[in-house]
């Protein structure tokens, strides 16, 4: 299903990101949530901050969403992202509890 608007926490992630606020990025995960970055995974606030530090908001990154959509609880965004890091349309599928994301995985868009 396609989704006009981005659902919590996903649209405060996005918004965290795109303003480049670490601490909002960061705490939008739980304890032990994990990022995976075409297959590199990073599990803890410590590992996902020393990856974001050079790949995402320490690269001063930015997503410009282009779809939205919600299958089986994971909620899908695709992009434009551009970066001082990387650039180009990718994935990002968000699985989430409660109010936190238990994991981002990146991917080909």
């Amino acid at each position: 299903m396609t989704e006009q608007t981005i659902p919590e926490p996903v649209a405060a992630f996005i918004e965290a990101v795109n303003r480049h606020d670490e601490p909002a990025f960061l705490d939008a995960f739980t304890e032990g949530g994990a990022v995976d970055d075409w297959g590199r995974v990073f599990t803890g606030r410590d590992q996902i901050k020393a990856w974001s530090d050079n790949e995402f908001i320490g690269a001063n990154g930015t997503l410009t969403v282009e779809e939205v959509r919600t299958e089986n609880g994971t909620i899908t965004v695709v992009g434009d992202w551009r970066s001082t890091h990387a650039n180009g349309r990718s994935k990002f599928d968000f699985d989430v509890e409660g109010d936190k994301i238990t994991r981002m995985t990146i991917r080909e868009g």
